[in-house]
């Protein structure tokens, strides 16, 4: 066995078991002293114990993550996919978020499955073996849960892990459980690492991406998949790639086919994916106008509108803050209030009066909207965003996120526009701007800009 991958010291399985035996034989510790005083130590000297079955010698395979590795060893040789798809089943019981137990040193299981070949393993078995339909979803929900951290993403890779799950997706097209499956994986494999992203790119996942999305609709680990692949998350990685990858997925239509389905009646879990992963690729003026250019814009709105009218908060959120990803564009700014824009945001405010951390994603949109559109600023007046303004802070004095956003908004949509002044000074606006200052440190800076922009004395005060 190789060493633990940690941020600092590693040790072996050997070597973890022969210094549990010393304590046994040298200092005459019984199993269980022998076993904690090892822990205890290696702990004490910085050594990162996960991965290590800590178990007193010669009962390792008591763990019941080796007994379901060796079950699976054994079936490498003699196949039974009944067997097979049972044991994948265990291990991704084991070994998945929910459900993995941890042992007395909070290694998990996941942690302690890749260290002792788990991946190596399935990925041979996904490779050599043809297997059964429900051996394979199995196999695939075994993947996703070891996947946990870059060592074990690392060793999906060398074992080839990208290969093997696009062919299982291309010869699948067509069964939703194990494209969601499979997405899962994709997921999990590219999420803080770099090189298993540009492996996806490499295997055209896009395009897979896209004829997926034009023969099925809402699935969520597909959205899960395409975040993964666009978040610069690889800390190892001085300049990711990722915003590369979201221009070709703009260019190839990924980002049309998801504007397509936000009009396609998702339900509201595969709403709010849709239009996080729309979000991802907006990542330039040029994809933001296009993305406008092919309904995305009215398709928000709508969206909006029906968020309100369903009273669904988290719709409302993410539409809120993917219209404050668009209207980055000069254009689009201008078409989001030609098309009613401000109207709808003050709509929506009323609808979720009572929610602050609604009220402050439409803040944060008046805000962009506002920015150096001096028009804007005032059409903004005129729909009743000084009136949310100043009744929201009046309402949710302890919500510090929403009233830093408020002290924002107001700064946008008064500094080019001195009769905004007049309207929210001669409305009390000054004082709430002040309590917020004085409440929140993080309002310190945005409510002085706002106070000095709003043109008031002792603005630093």
């Amino acid at each position: 066995m190789g060493p633990t991958k940690t941020t600092g010291r590693w040790i072996s399985q050997e070597a973890f078991e022969d210094l549990v035996k010393e304590n046994i034989d040298d200092l005459g510790m019984d199993p269980t002293e022998a076993l904690q005083d090892a822990i205890q130590t290696l702990t004490l000297q910085g050594v990162d114990l996960s991965g290590i079955v800590t178990c007193v010698p010669g009962h390792t395979n008591a763990n019941p993550v080796i007994d379901c590795l060796n079950r699976l060893t054994h079936l490498r040789t003699q196949p039974n996919q009944h067997e097979i798809a049972q044991a994948f089943d265990t291990l991704h019981h084991l070994c998945s978020n929910a459900n993995a137990n941890s042992n007395s040193n909070s290694n998990s299981n996941a942690a302690i499955a890749t260290k002792n070949g788990a991946l190596q393993l399935a990925c041979s078995l996904c490779s050599e073996i043809p297997l059964s339909d429900s051996a394979l979803l199995s196999a695939l929900n075994a993947l996703s849960s070891l996947l946990h951290d870059v060592h074990s993403t690392g060793t999906f890779h060398r074992c080839d892990g990208p290969k093997h799950v696009i062919g299982f997706l291309v010869a699948n097209k067509g069964r939703v459980e194990v494209l969601s499956g499979g997405f899962r994986v994709v997921a999990a494999a590219a999420t803080g690492d770099e090189i298993v992203k540009e492996a996806f790119m490499e295997l055209k996942v896009d395009e897979l991406i896209l004829e997926i999305m034009s023969l099925h609709k809402g699935i969520q680990s597909l959205y899960d998949a395409i975040r993964a692949l666009l978040t610069p998350d690889d800390a190892r990685v001085v300049a990711s790639q990722v915003y590369g990858y979201a221009r070709k997925f703009a260019k190839i239509g990924i980002a049309e086919a998801l504007v397509d389905s936000l009009s396609a009646g998702l339900s509201s879990p595969d709403l709010v994916s849709a239009c996080t992963t729309l979000k991802a690729i907006a990542v330039n003026d040029e994809i933001c106008k296009s993305i406008a250019e092919k309904g995305g814009i009215d398709a928000v709105l709508r969206c909006i509108d029906d968020s309100g009218e369903q009273g669904n908060k988290a719709v409302a959120k993410v539409c809120c803050s993917l219209l404050s990803k668009l209207a980055g564009s000069d254009m689009n700014k201008s078409a989001i209030v030609g098309k009613g824009g401000m109207d709808k945001l003050i709509k929506l405010s009323a609808r979720f009066a009572d929610d602050p951390s609604v009220l402050q994603e439409i803040m944060s949109i008046i805000s962009v909207l506002s920015l150096r559109a001096p028009e804007n600023a005032a059409r903004a007046i005129e729909a009743g965003a000084g009136d949310l303004a100043i009744q929201a802070m009046q309402k949710f004095p302890a919500a510090h996120q929403m009233q830093r956003n408020s002290c924002l908004m107001i700064r946008n949509l008064v500094v080019r526009n001195p009769e905004n002044r007049t309207i929210l000074l001669n409305n009390g606006i000054e004082e709430y701007i002040r309590k917020a200052k004085q409440a929140h440190s993080n309002c310190k800076d945005a409510a002085t800009d706002a106070l000095r922009d709003l043109g008031v004395d002792n603005y630093n005060l």
